[in-house]
């Protein structure tokens, strides 16, 4: 497999005449015609919505165009539910999944009339103190353990800190119901990124025996079952995509071999797949500016871990596409590097690519979902422009690079840097 850039080296070239490198670039038909995928997929269940995860791209700009599409939004955060407030999402429409809540956010979320998603039992009375008790609350199911998919392990719930054990689900849905809950919903996340199909289905049976179990032992009315994020992206050119038609049916088959025979064939399925909906559709252009020969070859670019941190943070892979060079062969090893002094700052290590030349716009894949959003200020580096590319071809602007003043702009309470 080859993956193709949704821009050209002729388009950059344009683009960089009105907005410098480096920058970020969505495709916009590309999500939007994911997200309707993604709706068409589970639209055997009437009650669907897909909550995208804000703080996977949190742009009010893709957000607009994702709720055109008919998603909500999964928000973790005040300001998160600041973006989701003035875009003028309502009700349930919100899910504020948060861990270790602030105080302040769950009244702001229940302001908005969001559902809440508790993380942990002990923030059931945080919550009430804060702004009561809601007619419809979800909880978040950790099972502790491994979690697998043919034999191979996928992740490890059981050193994770979110949810509540099967136990404290029990105990949670009783006190709930108790002080007045009306509508139920469970949560589980178990693995990030996971690039097959059986994963949602499978994580799916884990939920939906929970919810049978629980509806039985605690007469809950059980109204959603949020399955979360983790259904990953191909990072790499040698993996096969997740398709998402074949995941709405896998979840499908295992909706009705449990839910349907429990009496429970009017539960709502969500999703937030933060990283699915926007992971390929957004990239990070940069320019090498500077070559060094020394123990290894390297490249320096424009951009640095600032705009891009995941290649530092995690050693994750990027592929890189050297923009007009395409076809040519990959006949160096390069590490790529960008200018703050940690030497994990790369985007690539001992990457075979084409000769690069000083002037090369560099297109850095799948950068959509977690990208931008990660981005720091280490060295007092700033932050890039985000821009869209719009279904007609044409290039906006979604938000405007840094600049020195936004760096400085937490002293304005005195004169220091003036």
């Amino acid at each position: 497999m080859i993956k193709k850039p949704f821009v050209t080296k002729e388009q950059v070239e344009e683009i960089v005449k009105k907005y410098p490198t480096p920058f970020h670039i969505y495709d916009e038909k590309g999500f939007m015609e994911n997200a309707e995928k993604v709706n068409q997929a589970f639209s055997w269940n009437k009650g669907f919505r897909e909550y995208f995860a804000v703080k996977a791209t949190p742009n009010p700009f893709i957000i607009q165009k994702l709720k055109e599409a008919g998603c909500g939004v999964d928000c973790s955060s005040y300001t998160e539910l600041m973006i989701a407030d003035k875009l003028g999402f309502r009700d349930d429409e919100i899910m504020f999944s948060s861990n270790e809540t602030p105080v302040g956010e769950f009244k702001y979320c229940s302001d908005l009339g969001g559902i809440i998603n508790l993380d942990d039992i002990t923030m059931i009375d945080a919550m009430e103190k804060e702004c009561g008790i809601p007619e419809t609350i979800s909880c978040r199911y950790n099972p502790g353990g491994v979690f697998e998919v043919c034999n191979g392990i996928m992740d490890n719930p059981g050193d994770a800190k979110y949810g509540m054990t099967l136990e404290q689900m029990k105990e949670a849905f009783l006190i709930l119901k108790k002080k007045g809950v009306k509508n139920f919903g469970i949560h589980a996340f178990l693995a990030s990124n996971t690039v097959t199909n059986e994963y949602y289905p499978m994580l799916a049976r884990t939920i939906f025996e929970v919810a049978v179990y629980l509806e039985k032992e605690t007469g809950a009315d059980i109204k959603f079952i949020n399955l979360s994020g983790g259904v990953g992206i191909p990072y790499t050119p040698d993996q096969t995509p997740n398709d998402i038609m074949a995941i709405g049916e896998g979840v499908r088959k295992v909706y009705e071999e449990i839910l349907t025979p429990a009496g429970m064939g009017d539960v709502a399925i969500y999703t937030e797949m933060g990283r699915f909906m926007m992971g390929p559709y957004g990239a990070l252009v940069t320019q090498a500016v500077h070559e060094k020969h020394i123990y290894k070859e390297y490249i320096g670019v424009d951009a640095c871990a600032a705009n891009l941190m995941r290649p530092a943070m995690y050693g994750s892979y990027h592929h890189i596409t050297v923009l007009g060079k395409e076809d040519c062969p990959c006949t160096e090893t390069y590490d790529v590097v960008g200018s703050l002094c940690e030497n994990n700052d790369k985007f690539a290590v001992d990457r075979k690519l084409p000769k690069i030349d000083m002037g090369d716009y560099l297109y850095i894949h799948d950068a959509g979902a977690h990208g931008f959003s990660m981005g720091y200020n280490y060295n007092g580096r700033l932050r890039s422009s985000e821009l869209l590319l719009k279904k007609d071809g044409t290039v906006e602007m979604i938000r405007r690079a840094e600049t020195p003043e936004d760096y400085f702009a937490t002293f304005d309470f005195c004169d220091i840097m003036k």
